[in-house]
């Protein structure tokens, strides 16, 4: 069987051969790309001290090397399928491990097969938007341990300024194969009420979804498969739920 060509290899490559220290900083924005330092950062998550976290596709493991380096996890794991992203994450931060573990594989394989394996999920603009919610947000729950925190940024509509949906059909954005022939990814770019039921429907509770405005302006430039499209000042969805601690039910 020919594997699927990998829609990400040309993401941030560029960046890569200029921006190759652990960042400093950690933001939850669509902005977070162009030095943005306000809104929310890494306190979203907690004290990490000793935690047990993943990042689901964690691209070239910019967040998760920050947490590594700054937060004192017991150990992150930075997980995505994409085999140039995989390149890119270990060409930059391999030197961090073992606390920082650097993962190819499907981010919902890798959850179902880690049951009550982590204190902390996030997601900032990762396999949360590229998956199916159906699939991705029950294996999360399972791999959460009880009282463990899911956290995700996502877009609050589409960066051509198109709404996001109210029912849960993704939209196609423009993405590039390795040989530079035009494709095209699914998005998932949801309403709030939408999310909330999706993770409610998982299993997780206390449900918070938080609007982030913008501070960029300006035409989207360089911002991975949908690059060129329309505005990047887009909202962020700042989501956040966590596993019950008492039996599922």
């Amino acid at each position: 069987m020919t594997a699927a060509p990998d829609l990400w290899h040309h993401y941030g490559r560029e960046r890569a051969t200029s921006e190759r220290a652990v960042p400093t900083a950690f933001h939850w924005t669509w902005d977070q790309g162009r030095g943005q330092d306000t809104g929310p950062g890494a306190e979203v998550l907690g004290d990490l001290t000793g935690l047990r976290v993943a990042d689901l596709g964690a691209g070239a493991a910019r967040h998760a090397a920050h947490l590594a380096r700054y937060h004192r996890p017991a150990r992150v794991d930075a997980v995505d399928a994409s085999p140039a992203q995989h390149a890119l994450a270990t060409d930059l931060y391999a030197h961090l491990a073992p606390r920082l573990r650097l993962v190819h594989a499907d981010v919902v394989d890798w959850l179902r097969a880690a049951p009550a394996a982590y204190d902390v999920l996030y997601s900032v603009f990762g396999a949360l938007d590229f998956t199916d919610p159906r699939d991705l947000l029950p294996a999360a729950a399972s791999a959460l341990r009880p009282g463990g925190r899911l956290v995700f940024a996502t877009l609050a509509r589409h960066v051509t300024g198109e709404p996001a949906a109210a029912e849960l059909v993704p939209a196609r954005v423009p993405a590039r194969t390795p040989d530079g022939q035009p494709a095209t990814l699914r998005r998932w770019v949801l309403r709030p009420h939408r999310w909330a039921a999706l993770l409610d429907a998982a299993g997780l509770a206390d449900v918070v979804v938080e609007s982030l405005p913008s501070a960029g302006q300006g035409p989207s430039v360089g911002r991975g498969p949908s690059a060129g499209q329309g505005p990047s000042a887009v909202d962020t969805l700042l989501v956040s739920a966590a596993r019950p601690c008492h039996a599922a039910r």
